[in-house]
């Protein structure tokens, strides 16, 4: 398999997306690794397995109209492997392994059959210091943003997912990239204060535009590097709530093709009016698990 990933919108040929098929019981909350997830583990809202498989079969189909190759993880029993973005993320050629929450490393395991058909010397294993995960790592053509925190209290946040040890790591991997990284704000107890990660509060779109949310960001002098880099007239801003809601969070099938849910009903009516055709999905159960459309893809192949 020859990957090719230059930015988040060319045209997708190949993607593994993640699956909810034996995804275990509600978590105790000691075991939830998000303050969304606690939240809906406390209220007793959270998303049963059969309406997350739904939500992703019909991701799966768009998928399929579009002629895109679909891989899927291999199936754990009674183990949560949505979010595939998380796992491993590819840049040019190369696909990364991610040093993700050592609770999670079977996922990686579980894509097994894909990783066996890139060649060796393109899947490349960070030191173990490097603390990264894909929803954090946007290629996009000469950059990659990548989302951080490196606070002295970094320990302290378990939504705290890539260290600057990571964003080091990876500009000497790709010397001839700018990789400009952004500190994201934290909070284990307040999903509406917790950019989980860049994609939480930040994506590109089309060919010169974004969605973004100023609060994700910890330093404002960084989400105005943003605004100045695509223009403000390019820029969807969301508020708080859609923040909350994952609006950031959808997934570019091409340039002017976007997968978004369903009940983003201001995001997907700038969408269309800037020229977007919008696939509309209901994700709104996954969404509580704070990830959505990006999260729980990894592309492989694009234009």
């Amino acid at each position: 398999m020859n990957l090719n990933i230059q930015n988040e919108t060319a045209r997708l040929r190949a993607v593994i997306l993640g699956t909810a098929k034996s995804n275990g019981p509600t978590p105790k909350l000691e075991d939830a690794y998000d303050p969304k997830s606690i939240q809906h583990i406390k209220a007793g809202t959270y998303p049963l397995e059969e309406d997350m498989i739904n939500e992703m079969e019909a991701v799966a189909k768009i998928f399929e109209k579009y002629g895109v190759t679909v891989y899927r993880p291999n199936v754990i029993e009674n183990y949560n492997q949505i979010f595939s973005r998380d796992i491993a993320f590819v840049i040019e050629d190369k696909l990364i392994k991610a040093n993700i929450l050592p609770d999670r490393a079977r996922e990686y395991e579980a894509i097994a059959d894909v990783i066996a058909q890139i060649d060796k010397e393109n899947v490349i294993v960070l030191p173990e210091e490097c603390h990264v995960e894909g929803g954090d790592v946007m290629p996009w053509n000469d950059y990659i943003f990548i989302g951080t925190y490196s606070g002295e209290d970094y320990a302290d946040y378990i939504t705290a997912r890539t260290n600057m040890d990571a964003v080091i790591t990876i500009q000497e991997l790709f010397p001839d990239k700018t990789v400009k990284s952004f500190e994201l704000r934290k909070s284990n107890t307040e999903p509406k204060d917790n950019a989980l990660h860049l994609d939480c509060c930040f994506q590109p779109i089309g060919k010169d535009k974004a969605i973004l949310h100023k609060n994700g960001f910890l330093v404002e002098s960084e989400y105005e590097w943003l605004v100045d880099f695509f223009g403000k007239e390019n820029i969807f801003e969301i508020t708080k709530d859609e923040m909350y809601n994952m609006n950031s969070n959808i997934f570019s099938i091409s340039e002017d093709v976007i997968i978004s849910e369903q009940n983003f009903t201001r995001l997907n009516t700038w969408l269309r009016s800037n020229g977007f055709t919008v696939e509309e999905v209901s994700y709104a159960e996954i969404a509580k698990q704070e990830g959505l459309l990006r999260c729980s893809t990894m592309p492989l192949i694009r234009d």
